[in-house]
């Protein structure tokens, strides 16, 4: 029975990870700032399942409220066998001379600062037992660079590096690390992006079939279930119609 702590867990990726992996009847530890949102997942995990969920209800890009949370982990759910970095947005499509700091300062304190916090508090633990497995999700966007989202784009650079370096700090106690790079995928991503501007968000989609949720979510339970000799480092998933941030078949 294995202890698995998801951060970002109320919505997208998140959401569905945690439902897949609660059919495993284990534990799963929570995590999101929407306490509504993270209390109706659990409830309904809670129901349907044999799974026991914690939420913790916190944002990841602060240091402090990171560390007080994970402190506050009661021994039943310890020790943390699984850390997913899942936590992690884009905001705005605007040029380099035209954003806005406030959205740059966003992306790269929950997609580079949020990872590091967390995993800097949860590592050790794994690092003491020599044992566990760290799932970064990122982008295909820490392999490229497009029109529009360089910040977000180089928030995704580093997740792409720290988990190489990750793998290479932790091989001694052979913990795994995986980094799953997704493509285009229709979740609250966009909405985000476009701060809650459907118009916009379904425009992204138009034309061709991009990933959902679950097949993230299935991508991660695979991962995880993979014999202990074998780990999986890096995965760039995409639809089947796109080549990167820029070239996607459109089926009209």
């Amino acid at each position: 029975m294995r202890n698995i702590l998801i951060t970002g867990a109320s919505t997208g990726f998140g959401e569905a990870i945690a439902r897949t992996m609660s059919r495993e009847n284990g534990r799963l530890i929570l995590t999101a700032r929407s306490e509504d949102k993270l209390l109706k997942l659990c409830d309904e995990i809670t129901k349907s399942t044999d799974c026991k969920v914690l939420p913790l209800v916190f944002d990841v890009r602060d240091p402090q409220a990171c560390e007080k949370a994970i402190n506050s982990i009661p021994d039943e759910f310890k020790p943390i066998d699984v850390l997913v970095n899942n936590a992690g947005l884009a905001v705005e499509l605007d040029p380099i001379h035209e954003a806005s700091l406030e959205d740059w300062e966003r992306m790269i304190d929950t997609n580079i600062k949020g990872l590091l916090y967390i995993t800097r508090l949860i590592a050790p633990q794994m690092a003491e037992r020599k044992s566990g497995h760290i799932i970064n999700l990122g982008s295909t966007a820490s392999h490229e660079v497009y029109k529009g989202g360089s910040v977000y784009c180089a928030t995704q650079h580093p997740v792409l590096a720290l988990s190489k370096g990750m793998r290479t700090d932790l091989l001694p106690y052979g913990i795994k690390v995986t980094m799953i790079a997704p493509g285009a995928a229709e979740t609250n991503f966009s909405m985000v992006r476009f701060h809650g501007d459907k118009a916009k968000a379904d425009k992204v989609y138009e034309g061709y079939d991009p990933l959902v949720a679950q097949d993230i979510a299935d991508i991660v339970e695979f991962v995880l279930n993979r014999p202990p000799h074998v780990c999986l480092n890096e995965i760039i998933v995409t639809p089947t119609a796109q080549f990167n941030g820029v070239i996607v078949r459109d089926n009209h």
